[in-house]
């Protein structure tokens, strides 16, 4: 059996996410925001004042790539760094009032990236790939599959 680049899921779905951020990133950057700082955002959105080892589980990304990203939303204005009141060795990451304005236009771009991408299919297949790309996802990172 030969290696085809377009039968390899790996490949495509490389591709496809490359288009993807592509596409985002056009998108927010009127926001100010880029996507490496897209996936910090979603999460701080819904639940605000994480520490950065939540961060860093949440998103599945290496502790310097969370530090570096942060630096760069904090120079930006983004965040702020508060020690934690219970344990002074923790710092709990805050949006500032800016992002918090940005979640409505950011996910609105998101969300219009997404259906203009997945155009090309049905309401049934869109839903039939999130799943299967959710199913996936858990799998790989040992978890059990969500609804």
């Amino acid at each position: 059996m030969s290696f085809a680049k377009d039968r390899s899921a790996g490949y495509l779905v490389n591709h496809l996410a490359r288009l993807f951020a592509r596409g985002l990133s056009a998108r927010i950057r009127p926001l100010g925001l880029t996507t490496g700082s897209f996936p910090a955002l979603l999460e701080l959105w819904e639940k605000d004042g994480l520490t950065q080892k939540q961060l860093v589980a949440r998103l599945d990304i290496e502790q310097a790539t969370m530090a570096n990203t942060l630096a760069r939303m904090e120079r930006d204005g983004l965040i702020r760094r508060e020690r934690d009141e219970t344990d002074g060795r923790v710092q709990r990451i805050w949006l500032t009032d800016h992002a918090r304005g940005l979640r409505g236009p950011a996910t609105k771009a998101a969300m219009a990236e997404n259906a203009e991408a997945l155009a090309a299919l049905t309401d049934s297949e869109r839903a039939a790939f999130i799943d299967l790309m959710r199913r996936i996802l858990a799998f790989r990172q040992g978890r059990p599959p969500g609804p």
